[in-house]
């Protein structure tokens, strides 16, 4: 299969894609009308009204949170592929994880004995 059939199977997958979601779109507004409600445009939280408005920013205490979160959710990013290669590569593989995870662990000791974890 030359290059130029391989693009012109692409342009044909695009185009009929793009054709598919254009006509379920163009159906769903034909078949269900909408109505404008006046209580679907109000911020409500659990069924009622929210005193803040929309737009609140988040006090700076759950920065410590997304921190921890983070650190935490890149560990199990490189933990994946590590348990992956880890036959192949053996003891260094395993020493260079418990090294990470140390690092990791002495962020944690840190955050709480800042109050990162303290609840407020």
């Amino acid at each position: 299969m030359s290059t130029l059939e391989q693009y012109g199977i692409l342009l044909g997958l695009t185009i009929g894609t793009t054709g598919l979601v254009l006509s379920l779109y163009f159906l769903a507004r034909a078949i269900g009308k909408t109505r404008r409600e006046p209580g679907k445009d109000v911020p409500a939280t659990s069924g009622q009204l929210s005193r803040d408005p929309v737009w609140v920013r988040y006090h700076a205490r759950y920065y410590g949170y997304a921190l921890l979160f983070l650190s935490f959710d890149m560990e199990m990013a490189y933990m994946y592929p590590w348990a992956v290669v880890y036959k192949q590569v053996g003891l260094v593989a395993l020493l260079d994880m418990g090294v990470f995870l140390a690092i990791l662990f002495l962020g944690l000791l840190y955050g709480w004995s800042q109050g990162a974890l303290r609840r407020q």
